[in-house]
């Protein structure tokens, strides 16, 4: 048997990782495969932390394990690790006060991204074949385009998200990452069910207007990628997706995630006030404050990004942009006033699947000076496997961008 706990060079693993690997069944079309799991998926007999000391402290092991996990056991994969994420899953950033930031191998002055940081730090540094994280409002695909990875946050509700610590449950999904395409696509045949949408793609939009609210080193790094695989797509039409609204999307989510938030994670977490990071409490203590009526206003708003997102992505159509309007900030940046503005702009970017509960997927776009890129397809509802033959079809033209 191989050494157990795994050798974790990049600080991926929390303390109360797995001492003994699950074995899967051994056979099926994961066998012979490993992944890691964010520590918020419940696993029979052990306790989660969400990143958290307090929480792992008050936590009850778990009576089952999350059928996610279940599901990857039974194609015959091990599971061999548990993840750091960001605390309470409250950033994008890629940090934990109390259990560290991972190491971001392919950037390593730079952060994973977050919140699933660990997972990606594990699966950049090949601990693992995939990782398992999820994503609420970027937190795999972020780490995915930081990190060089293929990401996917899936239709709303495709994947199974019970055993799985709600953070805000209208926008919460399982999702996955991966080094390699193929295997990225037959994970994801693993786990997703439910309605499936099947088109060929005949319509590629270019979100226009999220391609220059970028920094200027991913504005270039896109088109050339976009240039390097367009033989595999649809001529592109050009269109201001978000247009003026990108400031009222992104506040919409704010005022929907801090809304549910008061719900799942808030009365835990401001009752243990002093054992949180200052970021993260005064994030909760912002989202103490969204009143009903703001949270009828976002749920307002959301309603006309989905019929909008909706009417633009129908079957056949999928919508291409940067998974984050900016490279990964360096590790010694604290969480806190200094990262606010590369929030916002990534929420601004990220939001937009979340309110429509569209397929997402990140796939590694090249360098930009010294960091990975990432660049996005969403996708229209139940077309998931749809933007993971894609994945497969476009790895050989990405050549040399992804090294």
């Amino acid at each position: 048997m191989a050494k157990f706990p795994p050798d974790d060079p990049v600080n991926a693993l929390v303390p109360h990782t797995l001492k003994q690997p699950m074995e899967g069944s051994g056979k099926g079309q994961l066998a012979r495969r490993s992944f890691m799991v964010k520590d918020l998926f419940a696993i029979k007999g052990r306790k989660v932390s969400c990143g958290n000391p307090d929480w792992y402290a008050a936590a009850s092991p778990a009576k089952e394990t999350a059928p996610a996990i279940r599901r990857l056991l039974d194609a015959g994969a091990t599971l061999t690790g548990i993840t750091i994420c960001d605390e309470f899953f409250y950033s994008v950033l890629g940090s934990n006060v109390h259990y560290g930031t991972p190491v971001n191998t392919k950037a390593l002055r730079h952060v994973t991204g977050g919140s699933s940081c660990g997972s990606a730090a594990a699966a950049a540094a090949g601990m693992c074949d995939f990782a398992l994280g999820s994503d609420t409002g970027g937190s795999v695909r972020v780490p995915a385009a930081f990190c060089g990875l293929y990401g996917l946050r899936p239709t709303h509700g495709r994947i199974d998200i019970e055993g799985v610590t709600p953070m805000a449950p209208s926008y919460d999904t399982v999702g996955f990452l991966a080094n390699d395409a193929k295997l990225f696509r037959e994970v994801g045949r693993v786990l997703l069910n439910g309605a499936r949408v099947d088109a060929p793609l005949q319509r590629l939009i270019i979100a226009q207007d999220m391609v220059s609210r970028s920094e200027a080193s991913i504005d270039e790094d896109i088109w050339r990628v976009l240039h390097r695989i367009d033989r595999a797509l649809p001529v592109p039409e050009h269109m201001d997706v978000v247009g003026e609204e990108f400031d009222t999307w992104r506040n919409a989510f704010r005022f929907n995630q801090g809304f549910e938030l008061q719900s799942t994670l808030m009365p835990f977490a401001l009752a243990h006030a002093n054992g949180l990071s200052p970021a993260i409490r005064e994030r909760f203590e912002i989202a103490a404050r969204v009143t009903p009526d703001e949270a009828k206003t976002g749920r307002e708003i959301r309603a006309e990004v989905r019929k909008r997102l909706h009417g633009l992505a129908t079957p056949g159509t999928m919508i291409v942009m940067p998974t984050t309007p900016t490279l990964p900030p360096e590790r010694d940046i604290p969480d806190g006033a200094s990262t606010v503005e590369f929030r916002a702009m990534t929420l601004g970017s990220t939001c937009l699947a979340g309110h429509a509960g569209l397929p997402q997927i990140s796939i590694p776009a090249g360098l930009a000076a010294g960091c990975p890129v990432g660049l996005s397809f969403i996708g229209w509802e139940g077309g998931d496997e749809a933007l993971l033959d894609l994945t497969v079809k476009l790895e050989p033209l990405l050549g040399e961008g992804r090294s």
